[in-house]
């Protein structure tokens, strides 16, 4: 169990801490002590949103207990991870525990929330002192909570780390780490070799940088299970290229591998669970530099499926190596193929950061995600891939271009992109994530944010087993 929960063996001492709404506020003061009532009433506490209270002892030499909060549209009968997230950056050190009762969905959301919320990125600094620990709720799934939060740790610790020390080679060796734990198969074609294999997309996208572009492929499971294909855009550094980003689109541009991370961390959970499917995970990971070997605009060039793309603008690339990755997955017709990329600032536009874009063939794929996402905190909308647009991508020159010259739906029209490499496959899911949390929030601190992982293995478990 992680340092941070404490079994029921443990709880001697455990401060309650009481998760209020504002409409049972009133009651739950009534059958308070007098000396909390008084305290509470001396700090104007209402149970406003994300408020948290410290309630001091009755003779004032120590803590008591703590209430949270919780605004006025509070459900209290199914908890959410996000009510305990931002619990233990705010809580003395100490010992605590949850008052009331919970169903197993509200005590694993509460529980994984706090792990969520006690996560530090360490690697350059160390953290600022000691964190609480919470005596888990009855009833929680304890396994889940382990695998969530160290699958979703590892990710926010490579979105988090800077390009300096996580480049095409590192986030290889962040695979291999992961196969040799589980006696996985990992391949990985490095430089010139991705010519010889056919991956020229992948190729050509990375030629520009010094640190090799490459193709990462994992394969796990057992013979004759329902094969599950990951593929994770591992842009580990995306200056534009040619097409230069000025320094305000740079300056987050160490996450543009998110992608990459949020399928090797839905990977590690189905392994670590031992889920019952064949794996396989590929990740095209580059950097895309401005060098004299570079890509240019106006190039045309040849896709592993024979598509030739012109390039309308070198900052469009992560379709590009998706595109080889995509089509290599597409030729073994999975029976479910999961893409996942930081893609397009036009997601953001019409989204926000908070809620990725999941396209689906077919349709109802991505709605069956969706409300899986939505009682697992872990929220996404789908957007269609309306087939209106798809001349947007059109080239004179070329089978299509890697862009549109429409300044509208460009969310839409990557996944459209990427579509054209995806035609054999019946069930395909891409969702165009921002992996990235930009304002501070309790629980969630700048940085990574590693979206969709949790609803998708809940899909992937509920459908296969």
């Amino acid at each position: 169990m992680s340092s941070h929960l404490l079994n029921e063996a443990e709880a001697s001492g455990a401060r309650p801490i009481w998760l209020i709404g504002e409409q049972g506020f009133g009651g739950w003061l009534e059958v308070q002590p007098q000396s909390v009532r008084s305290w509470v009433r001396a700090q104007g506490f209402q149970a406003e949103k994300h408020r948290l209270l410290v309630i001091p002892t009755a003779g004032g030499d120590g803590i008591a207990g703590a209430v949270l909060g919780l605004g006025p549209t509070a459900d209290l009968s199914e908890p959410n991870m996000w009510m305990s997230a931002g619990l233990p950056d705010r809580l003395p050190a100490g010992r605590y525990r949850f008052a009331g009762t919970f169903s197993t969905v509200g005590a694993t959301h509460l529980t994984l929330g706090w792990e969520y919320g006690s996560y530090r990125f360490t690697r350059y600094r160390k953290p600022p002192g000691e964190l609480p620990s919470l005596v888990t709720p009855a009833g929680a799934d304890l396994e889940y909570v382990r695998l969530a939060s160290v699958a979703l740790g590892e990710a926010r610790d490579l979105i988090n780390t800077p390009a300096n020390d996580l480049g095409p080679a590192e986030l290889g060796e962040a695979v291999q780490r992961l196969a040799l734990q589980h006696e996985a198969e990992c391949r990985i074609t490095v430089g010139e070799e991705l010519l010889r294999q056919n991956y020229p997309l992948i190729y050509e996208v990375g030629k520009g940088s010094a640190r090799e572009p490459r193709l990462i492929d994992m394969r796990w499971g057992k013979k004759g299970a329902p094969l599950v294909t990951l593929v994770g855009k591992g842009v580990c550094f995306d200056t534009g290229g040619l097409d230069i980003k000025p320094s305000s689109g740079m300056i987050l541009m160490k996450k543009d591998m998110g992608g990459a991370a949020l399928t090797l961390a839905l990977a590690r959970m189905l392994m670590d669970a031992d889920a019952p499917v064949q794996l396989r995970l590929l990740i095209p990971a580059v950097e895309n530099s401005i060098s004299g070997r570079s890509y240019r605009p106006s190039d045309v060039l040849r896709s592993r499926l024979g598509l030739t793309v012109e390039i309308g603008n070198t900052d469009a690339e992560g379709r590009l190596v998706l595109a080889d990755a995509l089509a290599e997955a597409d030729r073994e017709q999975p029976e479910l193929l999961i893409d996942l990329a930081t893609l397009t600032g036009a997601a953001r536009v019409a989204l926000g950061p908070e809620l990725p874009a999941i396209y689906s063939i077919p349709p109802e794929l991505a709605a069956e995600v969706r409300a899986i996402g939505e009682r697992e905190s872990d929220p996404m909308w789908q957007l269609p891939l309306w087939p209106g647009y798809d001349d947007e991508l059109s080239s004179r020159v070329a089978d299509l271009n890697n862009v549109s010259n429409s300044a509208f739906a460009g969310s839409i029209i990557g996944a459209l992109f990427l579509k054209r490499f995806v035609s054999r496959t019946r069930n395909w899911l891409h969702a165009d994530v921002y992996a990235w949390n930009p304002k501070e929030r309790p629980g969630r601190p700048v940085g990574a944010d590693p979206h969709t992982v949790r609803a998708l293995y809940r899909y992937i478990r509920q459908r296969f087993g």
